[in-house]
C-alpha cells in the first residue's frame, strides 16, 4: 500500500503543478518569440534610420563638393571664405564613422554637421529649405 500512496501523491502533485509548469513554459516560449520579434524590428528600424542619416550626410557632402568645384577658380575674398566653410563642412562629414553601428555621438555630430551646413548656406546666400525654392522655380512638367 505504501507504493500505491506514493504513486497517488505523485499523480496529484503532477496535476496540481501542471498549471505552474504550463505557465512557466508558456512564459519562456513567449519571451523567446518576443525577443526574436524585437531583434527583427530593431534591425528594420536601424536599417531605415541608417539609410535616412546616410542620405542626409551624402546630400550635404554632394552639396559642399559641388559648390567647391564651382568656387575653386574664383579669386575674390568672399570666395576664399566660402571655400573655407565648404572645406570645414566636408571635413566634418569625412570624420563621420561609417563602420561603427554603435557610435555613441551620432546625434551630436549630426547636429554639428547640420549647423555647419546652415552656416555654409548662409555664407553662400542659398536658402536652407530647398522645397520653397524648387516650388517657385517656374518649372512644370
Amino acid at each position: 500500500m505504501a507504493s500505491s500512496s506514493a504513486s497517488s501523491d505523485d499523480l496529484f502533485d503532477s496535476i496540481l503543478m501542471a498549471d505552474h509548469r504550463f505557465r512557466t513554459e508558456g512564459y519562456q516560449e513567449g519571451f523567446e518569440e518576443g525577443r526574436q520579434a524585437g531583434l527583427a524590428e530593431g534591425r528594420r528600424h536601424g536599417a531605415a534610420h541608417g539609410a535616412t542619416v546616410a542620405a542626409e550626410v551624402s546630400f550635404y557632402y554632394g552639396f559642399a563638393f559641388t559648390w567647391k568645384c564651382l568656387l575653386q577658380n574664383s579669386t575674390d575674398a568672399r570666395s576664399s571664405k566660402r571655400l573655407k566653410s565648404l572645406e570645414s563642412l566636408m571635413g566634418l562629414i569625412r570624420q563621420f564613422p561609417q563602420d561603427d553601428p554603435s557610435y555613441e555621438n551620432l546625434q551630436g555630430d549630426m547636429e554639428r554637421v547640420r549647423a555647419k551646413f546652415r552656416q555654409t548656406c548662409s555664407i553662400l546666400n542659398v536658402p536652407v529649405d530647398f522645397r520653397d525654392h524648387a516650388n517657385t522655380s517656374g518649372m512644370s512638367f
